[in-house]
């Protein structure tokens, strides 16, 4: 019995391992990846697809002002993903409503590029340090303008533990600890936008977003009320990448 779990471990690490060839950890190098020209495309555009930069801001850490999300440091499978679910119109773009027809302008190999390079943004220095990047949204600013937020700490217990009677689970189950991101299929939720988190949750709870794989969040969404994503977004934009009472950074965020 257990030379049959072992063999069953190696078997579920190499079947995990198969599904991301390409791409072995935070800030890996994806093979085959074009970095040069992923940049070229982030911050000069190519033909008539504008500059990503011009949008999601010169560091990729995104603008609440224009609702469009952070994508520096985000997991390569799933940025990937989103430009090719655009590119075939899986995914409708209900925020500037451009990302359909910018998708669609670019090379597969394009996508593939610029997806690496835009990953590889805001991770470590060469001193491996962690850069003050982060992508989170600022609160008080936005309280300042009116917005409605949620309170933290239930969220915080929402993204932790989740709501199981009502069908919600954590988001920790899936997204890993405060929504870091677990490679290859489960993007980084935590230190995102709080407008974009907003505004996602809720395409995914009235299926105008249906490119989650296995309707998952669309399963999680349908549960949640307007206070309850009010309050999981409000946690997670400011949620810290390290666990609490350790200052150690994830091996998955060095080179």
């Amino acid at each position: 019995m257990r030379t049959y779990l072992m063999k069953l471990g190696a078997a579920s690490l190499l079947a995990i391992a198969a599904m991301s060839p390409a791409h072995a950890g935070g800030n890996s190098v994806v093979t085959g990846a074009d970095y040069s020209n992923g940049k070229s495309i982030f911050e000069s555009g190519k033909g008539n697809v504008p500059a990503c930069n011009s949008c999601h801001g010169p560091d990729g850490l995104g603008d609440d002002n224009l609702g469009t999300p952070r994508v520096a440091g985000q997991v390569f499978q799933f940025l990937h993903k989103q430009l090719d679910d655009y590119a075939n119109d899986l995914r409708q773009d209900t925020v500037m409503y451009v990302m359909n027809a910018n998708a669609k302008g670019l090379e597969p190999n394009d996508r593939r590029d610029v997806a690496a390079y835009m990953n590889s943004l805001g991770k470590v220095d060469s001193g491996k340090q962690l850069r003050v990047a982060h992508g989170g949204s600022d609160m008080a600013a936005l309280k300042d303008m009116g917005t409605e937020l949620g309170q933290s700490h239930i969220g915080k217990v929402m993204v932790l533990y989740g709501i199981p009677e009502r069908g919600i689970p954590s988001c920790y189950a899936c997204h890993g600890f405060n929504g870091r991101g677990v490679e290859p299929m489960y993007p980084k939720i935590n230190e995102q936008k709080f407008g974009f988190l907003v505004q996602q949750l809720k395409n995914f709870r009235d299926g105008s977003r249906a490119n989650d794989p296995m309707s998952q969040m669309r399963n999680v969404a349908k549960n949640m009320t307007d206070e309850d994503i009010l309050n999981v977004a409000t946690y997670l934009t400011q949620a810290p990448r390290t666990t609490m009472g350790s200052s150690r950074v994830p091996p998955e965020m060095l080179p």
